[in-house]
């Protein structure tokens, strides 16, 4: 089934379509392989990044948007990730970056194109655990800003995953969510970094 990726808002688009054209964002960036890249570099599927925050005593989990992540195609793979940022006058690009992130969410990506079921991809940020996940949202029309993991959407977490957390493996919400919260103590969810 085709994943069903939510429009990013037009300004965060036109920020980091700025800073590809901008020898400066890209040089300061320190993403050699964004310096290194051969033909344009083009952002492509916006997942919008939420970060969990806490799960209420009811179980349910309070996230917050925190941006929006475009992974940079060059040719026929993805070299590196910009993001981007709400600000007090709207979307703006933050900053590029690589890493193994960027590779493990293609594969998740291409993972969740195989699955029966249609979903709208996501990206979950649980900064206690230093995790990161590709939520799969059962509702295909939602607004990718807003929400929160319904018990029967997936995670996968992408690698690296932490210690006993499979990455790669897709889990639902009802499943992963208990493992998350007894591993990350109530202080590390609440006001962790995105």
């Amino acid at each position: 089934m085709p994943l069903h990726v939510p429009p990013a808002p037009a300004p965060a688009l036109r920020s980091v379509l700025t800073a590809l054209s901008s020898p400066t964002a890209v040089r300061e960036a320190r993403t050699p392989a964004l310096l290194g890249a051969q033909g344009p570099a083009t952002p492509e599927l916006p997942l919008p990044v939420h970060v969990l925050d806490a799960v209420t005593a009811e179980g349910v989990p309070v996230t917050r948007l925190a941006g929006w992540r475009f992974l940079i195609r060059c040719g026929d793979r993805a070299l590196a990730a910009a993001e981007t940022m709400l600000t007090a006058d709207g979307w703006a690009f933050s900053h590029f970056f690589e890493g193994p992130y960027i590779t493990s969410t293609e594969r998740a990506l291409r993972q969740a194109e195989t699955m029966a079921q249609p979903y709208q991809p996501r990206l979950l940020s649980v900064p206690g655990l230093y995790m990161l996940t590709l939520w799969l949202h059962e509702d295909c029309t939602a607004d990718g800003a807003v929400g929160h993991p319904a018990a029967t959407d997936l995670l996968v977490p992408l690698a690296p995953a932490p210690p006993g957390i499979a990455a790669h493996r897709p889990h639902r919400v009802a499943e992963l969510l208990p493992v998350l919260t007894h591993r990350a103590t109530p202080t590390r969810l609440l006001g962790s970094p995105a």
